[in-house]
């Protein structure tokens, strides 16, 4: 079987993973349309590759407003690699605790919010502590893990707790211990991992639900489109409006930051 065919096979294998959750995702997507029929948003938070997780959900084509897309660039960008803003960095940094307290701090965060926290190991300090910040707000989070390396992986919360243990509801990208799914002849270290496969089926799976959801209470979603399909003054229209609603959610987590409840 060729490299090309093995990682085909191992990626069948994950959407049967994902498959098996369709119960648990037709749940959380529930939570989720609820935060967005009641005027609140979802909040959505993945350090290092997890960000792109983030990116999928909102904003691009197919998506639409209800999201809060955060995204601490001092975690998650891999432009330079090394020298300044590089990955070195980004890795210390994502285990520095208290980091996520400072985050939140920007926002009003209210209980008819839920959240969704990426993270594949489910071990570094800025996401566990995410998800523990959001808890003590009474919002309900859904952690996204890759459950077979979060099992074989040590946290490095100071309490060695991980991010499922402040997750109401965890979902599994079906990615293997070390993430990387293909070993090849002469190579000890595996390569073309699997959670960004994985994590992309539940994150749109997800969103197909939510839409379901959302028309079938009356709202029907904004969804940015390609002019191609719908026309191009249609997909303007949508655009123009699907980014003014965001701004106008976006503009309810500013209004009492700082004001004592």
């Amino acid at each position: 079987m060729s490299y090309t065919q093995q990682y085909l096979q191992k990626g069948k294998e994950i959407i049967s993973i994902v498959e098996k959750q369709e119960a648990k995702i037709q749940e959380v997507a529930q939570i989720f349309a609820k935060s967005i029929l009641d005027g609140r948003m979802v909040h959505l938070f993945g350090s290092g590759h997890s960000r792109m997780m983030v990116e999928e959900m909102w904003p691009r084509y197919g998506s639409f407003p209800g999201f809060n897309p955060i995204v601490e660039h001092s975690l998650s960008s891999h432009q330079m690699v090394t020298g300044a803003n590089g990955q070195r960095q980004a890795m210390f940094l994502e285990n520095v605790p208290n980091f996520a307290g400072r985050i939140l701090r920007n926002f009003d965060i209210s209980d008819q919010d839920t959240a969704l926290v990426i993270s594949s190991s489910g071990c570094n300090v800025v996401p566990i502590e995410m998800a523990e910040e959001f808890q003590k707000l009474n919002v309900k989070v859904v952690a996204l893990v890759s459950s077979l390396h979060l099992e074989g992986s040590t946290s490095k919360h100071k309490d060695g707790k991980k991010l499922i243990d402040f997750a109401d509801y965890v979902l599994d990208t079906g990615a293997p211990l070390g993430d990387a799914m293909i070993q090849i002849n002469g190579l000890d270290t595996p390569v073309s991992p699997g959670s960004t496969l994985g994590g992309v089926l539940i994150i749109n799976t997800l969103k197909a639900e939510i839409s379901n959801i959302l028309v079938q209470n009356g709202k029907i979603p904004k969804v940015l489109s390609s002019g191609k399909i719908i026309g191009d003054e249609r997909a303007v229209e949508l655009f123009e409006g699907a980014y003014d609603e965001h701004a106008h959610l976006m503009s309810k987590l500013y209004e009492n930051v700082g004001n004592k409840k």
